[in-house]
């Protein structure tokens, strides 16, 4: 790809502590600018955790993740991959929410991402609490159903909390399936560990047949044996990919609000995503980054690593 205006800023031309930071130090294009339309994936900021049930703070994720990518360079160490020469990306800024009001801000991600549908522009993006998956999915998965392929440590399966009506960060991947935007044959729940209030979310899985690999699987047979497993799961079809960051054990990145012991090492964090190459992603995001518990600014590093991996991912699946 010639045009050089979707490249990221090199760190041979402006130092990479200068200048504004944007996702992995891409052109900011928002859906107004004369090139918008030519973007293929765009990196999106989800500033919202008016969903979590504890522990408050990701709200601030989408900054320290685009500070922290200011590190990532050009082309995959591990893989080859040169993503930025494979699509045309494009940091599309934030999605504003409306902090006093969660539905609202529901609808108004909801909107933002049909409207990049319509655009044919792939996203992925940075949260945010996991809720912030549900109005993705019903952006841009109305029409037909996705598969998934979720690393976390909780299954996200569960009813509205409290007997009432009020989405959490609990329950995105309930609704997806109860609203017909994800196919949950072809959804696979990887690193499920932890203590739980009892087995409502396990027994939706099983009776909807949503596979779960609990981390104590996940350690006896290794991520080759489980990721192969995972791609006969998801198959062929577009699929959505959702990485909440306390998949990884917080010995290793400690700033988010729910973490379980146990976790997978960071190269165990990364090799997943690896372990993918070949499926159909057609969105994605990585959520629940909380930078008031890790004031050292691994966690966001790390998570800024990890979209790079499935902008890879995506920049291949095009």
């Amino acid at each position: 790809m010639s045009d050089t205006f979707f490249r990221p800023v090199s760190g041979m031309e402006l130092p990479r502590f200068a200048g504004i930071p944007t996702f992995m130090r891409l052109p900011h294009v928002p859906l107004d600018h004369p090139r918008a339309d030519e973007v293929q994936i765009g990196l999106v900021g989800l500033p919202w955790d008016g969903s979590v049930s504890n522990r408050p703070g990701a709200r601030h994720g989408p900054r320290a993740l685009r500070d922290a990518s200011t590190m990532i360079r050009a082309q995959n160490g591990a893989t080859g991959v040169r993503p930025f020469e494979l699509a045309r990306c494009a940091d599309l800024g934030d999605v504003g929410p409306n902090p006093v009001d969660g539905p609202d801000t529901l609808q108004r991600f909801e909107n933002f991402f049909a409207g990049l549908k319509a655009r044919n522009i792939r996203p992925l993006s940075g949260g945010g609490d996991h809720l912030c998956t549900l109005p993705v999915l019903r952006g841009i998965a109305r029409d037909t159903p996705l598969g998934l392929l979720h690393f976390d440590s909780h299954t996200d399966l569960y009813p509205a909390y409290f007997g009432g009506k009020t989405l959490t960060h609990g329950n995105p991947f309930r609704n997806g399936v109860e609203e017909g935007l994800l196919d949950p044959k072809r959804m696979i729940q990887i690193g499920i560990r932890g203590t739980t209030y009892d087995n409502v979310d396990t027994d939706f899985a099983k009776a909807n047949g949503i596979r779960i690999v609990r981390i104590e699987e996940f350690h006896a047979r290794g991520v080759a044996d489980v990721m192969a497993e995972a791609r006969e799961i998801v198959g062929t079809q577009p699929a959505y990919l959702s990485y909440d960051i306390d998949f990884v054990d917080p010995s290793i990145a400690p700033g988010t609000g729910t973490p379980e012991w146990g976790g997978p090492s960071a190269f165990q964090a990364i090799e997943v995503l690896r372990g993918a190459r070949g499926l159909r992603i057609v969105g994605a995001d990585l959520v629940e980054v909380s930078p008031p518990f890790d004031p050292s600014g691994n966690t966001a590093w790390l998570g800024a690593s990890l979209m790079f991996e499935i902008l890879c991912l995506m920049a291949e699946a095009l």
